[in-house]
């Protein structure tokens, strides 16, 4: 046994005083899909929907002279933190952007009660990140890194000590999201060579992709922070040594669209509510293949602090993504019958879900935006012979993120 086997094992014992394990559960529908042994570790199912209060709590728990902690999180970190200030009876000052829903921000104050106070400060992560660090200096508080410090990466590998007296066993395959490196870091000392390690980033976060092949850590230059959990502009340093080695070909980039169809098909089929980083290494299964078939996997759920607010949202980029749901802007003659002619192209399958005439272009002709759903791809590919057939002009504005911004 290593001495951070050790230690880890020593911060899962000390957790069991505080929470219950979070279950690992075999999912046979998955199991069924991918011809492999899939099990879930149900981190969406601690007391914060998060496996991050296992980090802050190993921080805190070593630190019992320190009464006055300090952390900049939008999510997952502060409930984490709030929920452990509470439980040590220490003062939380807990930085968060101006822009934060006020979901997270309440249960923040809920799970951290009159123990923490929450401060809004800046539109961006850095701006309330260099203002917690600037209150740390002026009142002597321990800033707590979400991800880039060594008793949060020991507290994080608590979940790997869990898998392997779970199952019995090390698993064949590892299965794991990626944003600051916090829980693969600890995952990944903590089994070594005996498991294989795939790692997930959001296509528009991959901050562990860009380090690699820098070789050491880059801050990316724009960030996509659908998978907020997930969603970071720069690995950490520390982190970034322990994944260092682990090679591209083990690191894998899922475009945030295509997490929101594996959301869905969780909370439909399996009743799991996931938030989109909570999704990543169960979206990845479709990427490994002949890889796990007939293996043990496991993939870490790792968040399900999803506001149902963003349902629409999700199920919108789920079908633009899987290509039954377009955007058009069409040029439609302005007389008598055009709009029946249109009309008439649309196969039994097609539904319009949006029509709004954008501006009268010319006197003869007008510019509508139209929302298009079908049950499969094919049903748009005969719509699109027709319209070209009739003569129409049109522009597909599904996949332009510019223009999709402004109009759908």
């Amino acid at each position: 046994m290593t001495d951070f086997q050790s230690l880890a094992r020593a911060a899962e014992g000390e957790m069991r005083h505080v929470f219950a394990e979070t279950p690992l559960q075999k999912n046979e529908h998955l199991s069924a899909i991918f011809d492999a042994d899939i099990w879930l570790k149900r981190e969406d199912l601690s007391p914060v929907r998060s496996y991050k209060l296992r980090g802050a709590f190993n921080a805190m728990r070593k630190r019992p002279d320190q009464r006055n902690f300090v952390c900049a999180s939008a999510g997952n970190h502060a409930q984490g933190v709030a929920y452990m200030c509470r439980h040590f009876d220490v003062t939380g000052t807990i930085f968060m952007p101006v822009t934060t829903p006020q979901q997270k921000i309440q249960k923040t104050k809920i799970f951290g009660g009159e123990n923490v106070s929450i401060q809004l400060v800046g539109d961006y992560f850095d701006d309330c990140l260099n203002a917690a660090q600037n209150f740390c200096q002026e009142q002597g508080a321990h800033f707590l890194s979400p991800f880039d410090d060594t008793d949060v990466i020991e507290g994080q590998a608590s979940v790997a000590v869990e898998i392997e007296r779970q199952l019995g066993s090390t698993p064949d395959h590892i299965i794991l999201p990626v944003g600051g490196g916090g829980l693969s870091s600890g995952m990944l000392s903590y089994f070594g060579t005996s498991s294989q390690f795939t790692l997930v980033e959001p296509l528009g976060g991959a901050c562990l992709w860009a380090a690699l092949i820098a070789g050491k850590p880059v801050k990316l230059d724009k960030v996509d922070t659908f998978a907020d959990g997930a969603a970071v502009g720069q690995i950490g340093q520390r982190t970034f040594e322990c994944l260092k080695s682990i090679g591209l070909a083990n690191v894998l980039r899922i475009p945030e669209d295509r997490i929101c169809i594996t959301m869905l098909e969780m909370l439909n089929i399996e009743g799991i509510v996931l938030e989109p980083a909570g999704a990543l290494a169960i979206d990845a299964l479709q990427d490994l293949g002949q890889m796990i078939r007939g293996r043990k996997v496991v993939c870490v759920s790792s968040g399900g602090n999803f506001d149902f607010e963003r349902l629409p949202e999700v199920k919108e980029r789920a079908q633009r993504f899987a290509g039954v749901k377009k955007y058009l802007i069409l040029r439609m003659p302005q007389r008598p019958g055009a709009l029946k002619e249109f009309l008439n192209l649309l196969g039994p399958d097609d539904d319009i879900t949006r029509f709004e005439y954008l501006k009268k272009s010319a006197r003869n002709f007008g510019s509508i935006l139209i929302g298009l759903e079908t049950k499969n791809t094919d049903g748009f590919e005969a719509f699109f012979a027709s319209l070209e057939a009739a003569g129409y002009t049109y522009s597909d504005i599904t996949n332009d993120e510019t223009l999709a911004q402004f109009v759908i």
